[in-house]
């Protein structure tokens, strides 16, 4: 092997041209590094590929969950360790998915179901199938409400009441009509409160973000979410949320947002008034899992903290 003297050497030996390359080179390294940076940091979009997915509070399952993605929808990428990647929902929410729980996109892909022929789940849980019949096999998987899928086609003479969708991994399944919403739109005020009543019984679920589980703020975020608003995920978060404005409890109104807690920043707990001195929210309280309350019982009016409007 040749010593350090000889590598100095051989390299005193190179041509002029070679080395004055060389050191441009290093000069616009850092520069090539922050732009593959940049390519990668583009191509981190990812698909979510089961029904609901969680979202852990660091790498590993047996830690606390703190929300959930549904099936097809998409995350950006943090942050990858062996088996996990740290990801970011579309309310800007993060936290640690199993890598197994999603695909990347492709170079060519612009996102699932973002834009096409889209079928939104309108039912509070749907089953897809191999084929248009339901008694032949058992549903190829069943996903929650609000889960949005590509329509490849539709149904024709005796398969009118079905559609043919695209799954994120490419399979092909079928889905009743009757479950989907080929047109969703905005909800009143109103109609998200007759939304909020088709869960009354569904069970809680700390960490909760579908209809096969919600936590108090996740139900609630729905609800929000089905007049066409985003807010973040947490009750804290919520109620410091620019996009809702403080008001008297006095002058409540349907679709008001409720906060409880110890005080302003110890925030625990939300719902949504829905008239008549009542509101709808999930909660372990008494039974667990989304019911109606009287907002002068115990313990509520005494931990009623801060009320907010939608602007």
């Amino acid at each position: 092997m040749p010593n350090s003297s000889a590598k100095r050497e051989s390299v005193r030996t190179l041509p002029y041209h070679f080395l004055m390359r060389s050191q441009r080179l290093f000069k616009i390294f850092p520069a090539l590094l922050f732009l593959a940076a940049s390519i990668s940091l583009a191509q981190t979009n990812l698909v979510v590929t089961v029904p609901v997915a969680n979202m852990y509070s660091s790498a590993s399952d047996e830690v606390d969950v703190v929300s959930q993605a549904i099936y097809g929808s998409t995350v950006e990428l943090l942050q990858e360790s062996p088996g996990w990647a740290r990801v970011q929902t579309p309310d800007q929410y993060t936290g640690w998915m199993r890598l197994s729980d999603m695909r990347q996109f492709g170079s060519g892909e612009s996102g699932y179901a973002s834009s096409g022929r889209v079928a939104q789940v309108s039912s509070l849980s749907a089953n897809l199938y191999r084929e248009t019949d339901v008694t032949l096999h058992r549903p190829v998987l069943s996903v929650p409400f609000e889960t949005r899928l590509e329509v490849t086609q539709l149904g024709e003479a005796d398969d009118a009441r079905w559609l043919e969708v695209r799954l994120p991994d490419g399979r092909a399944a079928w889905i009743q009509s009757g479950d989907v919403d080929l047109l969703p739109r905005k909800l009143s005020i109103p109609e998200s409160i007759q939304l909020g009543r088709r869960f009354l019984g569904l069970t809680y679920l700390w960490g909760g973000r579908s209809s096969f589980g919600y936590d108090c703020s996740g139900f609630t975020q729905m609800l929000v979410r089905s007049r066409g608003v985003v807010m973040p995920r947490d009750a804290d978060l919520q109620a410091a949320w620019t996009g809702a404005v403080s008001v008297e409890r006095k002058k409540l109104r349907a679709g008001d947002l409720l906060f409880f807690g110890s005080d302003t920043d110890h925030i625990t707990h939300t719902g949504m008034f829905i008239g008549h001195g009542q509101f709808i929210h999930d909660t372990t309280y008494g039974h667990p899992g989304v019911q109606i309350s009287r907002l002068a019982d115990q313990p509520w009016t005494h931990l009623l903290v801060a009320c907010r409007r939608i602007k």
